[in-house]
């Protein structure tokens, strides 16, 4: 009797079952979506046991909360990579700005899922408060200008740039835009431009200067 196909083994190191898991959660997601990833279908493209998953994420809602984290950490690394190579005439806040945009419209998949699993949490994982995107906009906000002992105006300032942000990633793509994209010089121009329209991605004077 023939036997059925195994599934294709994907080798990890001892100790990173979870990282396999989460990498496989990933893969999985950006194919088929979220409504259909489970923790047997993780378990499969992990080429672990269905049981496997279980040692480290309790049900799906887990593993959809680690795949959010990632998300955030690489959202955090691609705005501050761009912050690197902006050049030293560029609007730092447009630049994050930008950056966001692209990292939305690249995954997508990963993006609706940090966002879906934001949604009703009271707090954000601190790691990501003190040392993530969020921490790099305020600490991008205080370079533009903001007092940075007025933690309320701060917090409201940041709030703005991430719903603007959030806002242009949701419109951005839409087709009506096309004209407009091409008549600036493609994409990253079209979204500089936006961006550069809004006040709050405006630099403010320092107190000192006013």
């Amino acid at each position: 009797m023939e036997q059925a196909p195994v599934a294709e083994s994907r080798p990890y190191h001892h100790g990173d079952l979870r990282r396999a898991l989460v990498g496989a959660g990933r893969r999985l997601l950006e194919v088929e979506g979220g409504a259909d990833l489970s923790l047997r279908a993780v378990a499969r493209e992990a080429g672990v046991s269905p049981a496997a998953p279980y040692h480290h994420f309790r049900d799906k809602s887990e593993l959809l909360d680690a795949l959010a984290i990632e998300g955030w950490d690489q959202l955090g690394l691609e705005m501050r990579a761009a912050l690197a190579e902006a050049g030293p005439d560029q609007n730092r806040l447009v630049t994050l700005g930008v950056a966001y945009v692209q990292f939305a419209r690249q995954n997508t998949a990963i993006y609706r899922v940090m966002f879906a699993c934001s949604l009703n949490r009271e707090t954000m994982p601190e790691k990501l408060r003190d040392d993530g995107a969020y921490r790099l906009v305020c600490d991008t906000l205080v370079e533009s200008g903001l007092d940075p002992e007025d933690e309320m105006g701060l917090e409201l300032a940041a709030i703005a740039v991430w719903c603007a942000a959030h806002g242009v990633a949701e419109m951005g793509g839409f087709k009506e835009f096309g004209p407009l994209k091409t008549h600036l010089g493609g994409e990253e121009a079209f979204l500089r431009a936006v961006f550069s329209q809004l006040d709050i991605f405006r630099p403010k004077p320092a107190a000192w200067a006013v």
